[in-house]
């Protein structure tokens, strides 16, 4: 099967499932949930995230070929975004080059970034980290794909996810750092970041070589980047606490089933998350179903099989994952047709509500939550 899907059911990952298990088996939902005022006060992204002129998503929605001009566009959307409206958050490049089944001898650059947000008194290997992922290359072929759930939309969420808990965040360590409680050790570090990686999308047809370029280069740097002695943790992917992997989102009427046992957990607490917004009327899409069906899922239920997407080096090497991928996938996927016009509006700002509703939840910021922003109300131009 060309490009991401490739379902993992012959693979033999028993090794690997009970390396994560290890890691996940004190993992319990160890953080408070958000008070239905914290959920109205999530914001919603509708108006950023407008196909034609939203100041997240407008900019994403363009042929993002690694290498070409509309990949160096849309990176320096995503600079720009944060250092205008986010300058708090740590950038980080991840560059590396491979050659391809497509270009022959010729190196094609990859770039993937990583903004950061940290308690301001921890060093970098004290903080366990909420890695929240996505792609925003898009198709080598056909030429002139816009990959608008693949993945423009699950980008532009998680731009809406880090500026909705941002000045949470810095109330939360401003009051800790009055009361004394900053580096007290009374609870764990906790930082989050955003990770957009380049290089998902086969060149040619989906292989192990051919895919995940990007995420294959970060993973293998940052199993081999050691922090300082005696920190918590040795490497940065030691350091992360749940890797949320979003993809193919934005097509209405989605089912994304629960992949994994071991973190199972945080999918249910998503999935609380959408059902409690939508009892409160907080979301648009009208639905037959939720978006995250498998709440009750029980653990006899879990099999080996999975979807291939840009979690896998990180989830070879022990990084416990939330997959959050809809099977059956969209009509459009890998057709011209996924572009903006079969976005669904409603189903868009529903995600970047439950994404960041999950991020604010997950770094206990829902008390410091104000009212719900109106966006940053101009476009970025690229």
């Amino acid at each position: 099967m060309a490009g991401k899907g490739r379902p993992a059911t012959l693979l033999s990952r028993v090794a690997l499932l009970l390396a994560v298990l290890s890691i996940c088996i004190t993992c319990v939902l160890a953080y408070d949930e958000l008070s239905d005022a914290a959920l109205r006060r999530i914001p919603s992204g509708a108006g950023d995230l407008d196909v034609k002129k939203g100041a997240l998503l407008a900019p994403i929605l363009v042929p993002r070929v690694p290498g070409t001009p509309g990949s160096l566009a849309v990176q320096r959307h995503f600079v720009r975004f944060f250092s205008a409206h986010l300058p708090d958050w740590r950038v980080e490049w991840q560059n590396s080059t491979s050659k391809t089944p497509a270009t022959g001898d010729r190196d094609v650059s990859f770039s993937s970034l990583v903004f950061t947000r940290d308690p301001p008194w921890a060093g970098a290997g004290d903080v366990s980290r909420l890695s929240l992922v996505a792609h925003y290359d898009s198709l080598y072929r056909p030429e002139g794909f816009i990959g608008a759930i693949d993945s423009a939309a699950p980008c532009a969420m998680l731009l809406h996810a880090a500026r909705s808990i941002d000045a949470a965040l810095s109330r939360k360590w401003e009051a800790m750092e009055a009361s004394g409680d900053a580096g007290s050790g009374l609870e764990e570090e906790k930082g989050v970041q955003i990770i957009l990686l380049d290089g998902e999308e086969a060149f040619e047809t989906w292989s192990e070589t051919d895919s995940l370029y990007g995420a294959r280069a970060m993973a293998e740097a940052w199993d081999s980047q050691i922090y300082p002695a005696m920190s918590t943790y040795r490497t940065p992917l030691q350091a992360i606490g749940l890797f949320v992997l979003l993809d193919l989102l934005g097509a209405a009427d989605p089912h994304v089933p629960s992949y994994f046992g071991p973190t199972h957990w945080s999918y249910q607490a998503m999935a609380k998350i959408e059902a409690r917004m939508r009892k409160l009327g907080l979301l648009r899409s009208k639905v037959q179903h939720p978006f995250l069906p498998q709440a009750e899922k029980q653990p006899g239920h879990f099999t080996r099989g999975y979807v291939e997407d840009d979690h896998i080096p990180f989830m070879e090497r022990g990084v416990p994952i939330l997959h959050v991928i809809p099977t059956p996938f969209p009509p459009q996927w890998h057709t011209m047709d996924d572009d903006a016009a079969h976005l669904d509006p409603a189903t868009v700002d529903d995600w970047a509500k439950i994404v960041a509703a999950f991020a604010a939840e997950w770094m206990e910021v829902g008390e410091y939550l104000v009212e719900a922003d109106d966006g940053i109300r101009e476009r970025s131009e690229l």
